[in-house]
């Protein structure tokens, strides 16, 4: 019998595929029930900021991938060399890293996870030879990764960041007067591209042009929490956007299509490490140009509008978003950076025109449905307009830089022996 912790993490995957594209019931797996058990993690009280989950998912999937593939051989690895014994249990090793990098992530939640890799263990029919040295590959395959993140620069204490007082610049935002959240993710060392900068933005409107003056208008109108102007399923999907971390919603995407188009344990695990990785490098390109520029959010511009510059743009010392805003700079947007990423790497691999949902362990009973992926990273872009956080040019630039990341890493990394994707 499983326990209730167990129970949940492999009811949760059987919703998610179950409302997504697959047909029919698709058992589950170790890649899958790991993942599920990550996403889970990073929800669990204290809940991680949304943020820092693409670090914790690029380090989770990361060890699952070399794991798995130093045992099948079938890609470049990410970081550690394919090296396990011949007869290593595939299962066990992908089981053992994950397990190893929660819990180096997770500390305090370890009993969970202990139950977990009980459970998983059970279930593999492997023999005891093979399941210990898949036990043993996946431990060192976790450890190296481990080891190498812990030195790219993110657990470096800098100043606190509170940004300026001038028109335009970012100060912490009401309600909790936040400074600015880990500014060391600018500066922290990528997966796979070359630099945080390498894909740098253009940079915000200037305050007082034609396209500063319609963003402005734009989330003045549509992004207050008492606008008349939008829909009930335009408000739905603004909290849906925002109620979870990234991973929360793309990682299932990429599990219900793997499942649908009978993806192998290796070719699960390689797709689910390039979009986490995509999503990874893509906040870090993200940071770097919000900590760049360090632009005023909407709460900010629309109270103090007088400042600006801008005859055109009239503030309201009232005014409110839909949505709480968060402690960081406004430009890029971060959502966009993320998804345009991860779309743009799911329709390499599967076609743009691709039919699919996105549901969330954050608001569960909730369920977009999309025809292409860039219908979907258009409703993330409309989402932060929609909850005030955003003005339009930081959404449409912030996934400007997601897809050119994820174009990169699709071209760069975790390749066939051949060089092929």
């Amino acid at each position: 019998m499983k326990s209730p912790m167990i129970s949940i993490v492999r009811f949760s995957v059987w919703t998610l595929v179950a409302s997504g594209v697959a047909v029919g019931a698709t058992p589950a797996d170790e890649i899958t029930d790991w993942n599920q058990a990550m996403l889970l993690a990073t929800l669990t009280a204290p809940a991680t900021p949304a943020p820092l989950t693409l670090r914790v998912a690029a380090i989770v999937q990361a060890s699952v991938f070399d794991a798995v593939n130093g045992i099948d051989r079938r890609y470049t690895p990410i970081f550690v060399p394919p090296a396990a014994p011949t007869g290593t249990s595939q299962r066990a090793a992908a089981v053992q890293a994950a397990y190893a990098a929660l819990v180096k992530l997770f500390p305090n939640q370890k009993a969970n996870f202990d139950q977990q890799r009980t459970a998983s263990l059970a279930a593999i029919t492997d023999t005891s030879d093979a399941i210990q040295k898949g036990l043993s590959w996946g431990q060192t395959v976790a450890d190296q990764i481990w080891a190498w993140k812990s030195q790219d620069g993110f657990s470096d204490a800098p100043p606190t960041y509170v940004g300026g007082t001038q028109p335009g610049q970012w100060r912490p935002t009401p309600p909790a007067m936040a400074p600015g959240l880990a500014p060391q993710l600018a500066t922290t060392n990528p997966w796979v591209i070359r630099s945080p900068s390498q894909f740098r933005t253009a940079g915000p409107a200037a305050m007082t042009s034609d396209q500063y003056t319609a963003d402005f208008t734009e989330v003045k109108s549509m992004g207050s929490s008492t606008s008349l102007g939008r829909t009930a399923d335009q408000t739905l999907y603004a909290k849906f956007w925002q109620a979870g971390n990234p991973p929360d919603y793309w990682d299932p995407v990429v599990t219900s299509l793997a499942a649908q188009h009978n993806f192998s344990m290796s070719e699960t695990a390689r797709l689910l490490a390039l979009v986490n990785l995509g999503m990874a490098d893509a906040i870090i390109g993200c940071w770097d140009a919000k900590y760049t520029y360090s632009t005023w959010r909407p709460i900010t511009a629309i109270q103090l509008a007088e400042s600006d510059g801008n005859d055109a743009t009239i503030s309201d010392s009232g005014w409110t978003p839909l949505i709480v805003t968060p402690a960081f700079p406004e430009y890029p947007s971060a959502h966009s950076c993320v998804s345009g990423a991860a779309g743009r790497m799911l329709s390499h691999a599967f076609g743009e025109e691709t039919s699919f949902d996105v549901v969330s362990n954050a608001m569960l009973g909730v369920t977009r449905k999309f025809h292409s992926f860039s219908a979907a990273l258009e409703e993330a872009e409309n989402a932060r307009v929609l909850g005030g956080m955003h003005f339009r040019t930081a959404c449409v630039d912030g996934t400007a830089l997601g897809i050119a990341v994820g174009d990169f890493i699709m071209a760069h990394a975790l390749l066939t022996a051949d060089g092929d994707h």
